[in-house]
């Protein structure tokens, strides 16, 4: 009686931890339900967010930037063949603001190629627990309908408006066919990891058998975080299990870790292995995740859905769309449950792929190129002026891509600030360095850190020299440099500066100013390999013996070798007009695509580009905020992606 009692009771506790995994959840405020819509939960209006939102009711706030998606849904009709292209969106809100009383921290939607895939990897062995390097991937390749991921979703969040809440993984996929079972990862990496379509090969990937191993101290302590992976299985009725693992050094498995358990599988490259993908458990009893697929009719949010025969549709199929939660401090995968660092970033890319069949090394199917997730910009200080003579007037530094939840602070120890030093700007009355730094929330230590510093002369004496002829060439890997400088009489030292955005510069070299007491002839060469770009800027800094210095204008390297788009944007810095210099090896259309520091594209147009030199006007700034942008010119012959400075 007492066994029947037992098994009974088991069996009564394994259907109701099932319950709680696969019905439809709100987790960190977010809708875990099988559909995109926030403001809409289980069938009835709610206050919980979600991926996207197209009604008026609810106070539930949408996830993902749908900046241009009516645009691009029109496209898809008026040009089927705009389709087969893959795209990325971002988080709406503010990385690091609080929605509903949550903190939210970013957000990817990511479209994939289908079909006749470019992102597959070829028929072979490519499993989990291969180093990236040892992946094959074809030129393009179509896979199993089970197998196609149609798009994807990623959020992190936490449960509540501190750092020191519950911090939750969000997670979404579609695939094209629903007949079966599925299986998918969503692999985390710790390094830059990408995918170089051109010669079908992953770079930027760790260096522990091609990943980063989670560290640990002889007390299990972590020193050292690393690559993480869920694994996900869904039946064609619903989510059967989802399977946390961590990379490590096979011996790590001897040791105790404080944070979780392990869960009894370790599988790498191989059965002799020294690093390999390790499951863990948390340290407290219950599910650390809950997950729910799409019924029938299911809105497939505003960018519609391409399916793999490239029709298009607005909703999903039963069982298209797969979604999941993961509490990752439960887990104690949370960066503030192992380290003093509650803003710490848990992972910087991520790759999301499919699997043939339930087992984890089993071959892999189609995947997303890695996307970046928490690549926040740093803190860029500017002003104006950087010299005055004679009167140093109030004088305004502002930070030029601020970010409204940061914090930014400021000092000096050399100058001196008028009123407040914190805040996006701050006004000054004297020369000197001064130092911002910026706190990604104020509960977050320091994240980044920028200066400006301003001079000043009170005598107002101008420098005598001038510069002529500056000039610079490269014959094979030799960088040539030729200037002449009037005045030379004056001059201290001579440095070499290059840029490769015509903006920001760094000191290549320093020549001794001659003895020549008026017109003076300079050459330098040099073999730097850490000049190598397609175009490069230089220009020359002429320090005076009494300190003061000045600047020659910029002369331009193009490497043909590494850029057949023979093209420039100028002005750079602009107070809103832009133009395109560039060279044509044939009649077409390029693509302009402009986008805002936060990484929101605000521009997607075209120009007309002629055989032979042009000077085209690229799409205006004026009515832009100051700050940073980054334009990309796309043709037949290349690309450039460059960095404009956008001022008052």
């Amino acid at each position: 009686m007492k066994t029947h009692l037992l098994i009974v009771s088991f069996f009564t506790f394994i259907n109701s931890l099932t319950a709680q995994i696969t019905s439809p959840a709100i987790k960190a405020n977010f809708g875990v339900d099988g559909e995109l819509q926030g403001g809409f939960f289980n069938n009835a209006i709610s206050t919980s967010d979600d991926w996207f939102k197209n009604l008026r009711f609810g106070t539930g706030q949408a996830i993902i930037d749908t900046a241009g998606a009516a645009a691009i849904v029109a496209n898809y009709t008026s040009n089927p063949a705009s389709r087969m292209t893959s795209f990325s969106r971002l988080m709406k809100p503010a990385f690091y603001s609080t929605l509903q009383n949550h903190l939210v921290i970013d957000a990817v939607f990511h479209r994939d190629f289908h079909g006749d895939d470019s992102t597959v990897f070829a028929s072979g062995s490519n499993k989990n627990g291969m180093s990236p390097v040892l992946w094959s991937c074809p030129v393009a390749q179509g896979i199993p309908d089970k197998n196609d991921i149609l798009d994807a979703f990623t959020h992190i969040r936490r449960a509540g408006p501190n750092v020191t809440d519950s911090l939750w993984m969000l997670g979404g996929i579609s695939i094209e066919n629903t007949n079966g079972n599925r299986y998918f990862d969503f692999e985390l990496y710790q390094t830059d990891i990408f995918y170089n379509r051109t010669n079908q090969t992953f770079g930027g990937y760790g260096p522990n058998a091609g990943h980063t191993a989670w560290q640990f101290d002889a007390s299990g302590n972590v020193l050292k975080a690393g690559d993480i992976i869920f694994s996900a299985e869904y039946s064609s009725a619903s989510l059967t299990l989802i399977q946390a693992r961590i990379w490590i050094n096979k011996n790590s498995l001897l040791s105790t870790p404080v944070n979780f358990n392990w869960g009894g599988q370790f599988d790498g490259d191989g059965a002799s292995a020294t690093y390999g993908y390790a499951s863990i458990l948390p340290k407290t009893a219950g599910a650390f995740y809950t997950g729910l697929q799409s019924t029938g009719n299911t809105w497939a949010g505003p960018f519609s859905l391409i399916r793999t025969d490239n029709s298009l549709v607005t909703d999903y199929i039963d069982g298209q769309f797969m979604e999941f939660s993961v509490n990752l401090t439960k887990l104690g995968v949370d960066p503030g449950s192992y380290s003093n660092n509650p803003c710490g970033t848990p992972f910087r890319r991520v790759l999301v792929k499919t699997r043939s069949s339930t087992s984890f090394t089993s071959e892999l199917k189609d995947f997303i190129a890695p996307f970046r997730m928490f690549d926040y910009p740093p803190v860029d200080a500017f002003t104006n002026f950087l010299y005055f003579c004679k009167i140093f007037p109030l004088t305004p530094i502002n930070v030029i891509n601020p970010n409204p939840t940061s914090v930014y602070t400021w000092s000096t120890s050399n100058g001196h600030i008028v009123g407040s030093n914190t805040g996006i700007s701050i006004m000054v009355d004297a020369p000197g360095t001064y130092y911002v730094t910026q706190q990604l929330s104020s509960a977050c230590p320091f994240y980044s850190k920028d200066s400006v510093t301003i001079f000043f002369d009170s005598v107002c004496m101008v420098m005598n020299v001038n510069f002529t002829n500056f000039t610079t060439s490269r014959v094979n890997g030799i960088t040539e440099f030729n200037w002449q400088a009037s005045g030379n009489n004056e001059a201290a030292s001579y440095d070499i500066e290059y840029s490769l955005d015509g903006y920001n510069f760094s000191q290549l070299a320093t020549v001794a100013a001659s003895n020549d007491t008026d017109i003076a002839n300079y050459s330098f060469t040099s073999s730097s390999n850490k000049i190598n770009a397609a175009i490069i800027y230089f220009r020359i800094k002429v320090t005076g013996k009494d300190g003061r210095t000045k600047y020659s204008n910029m002369a331009m390297l193009r490497d043909k070798s590494l850029s057949k788009l023979q093209s420039s944007i100028f002005p750079n810095p602009t107070h809103g007009q832009l133009w395109l210099s560039v060279k044509g090896i044939i009649n077409e259309a390029a693509d302009v695509a402009i986008w805002n520091a936060q990484g929101k594209l605000i521009s997607n147009t075209k120009v007309n580009i002629a055989a032979g030199e042009n000077i085209l006007q690229l799409p205006d700034l004026s009515n832009h905020t100051p700050g940073v942008y980054l334009v990309k010119v796309k043709s037949s012959a290349g690309s450039i992606t460059q960095k404009v400075l956008k001022l008052n």
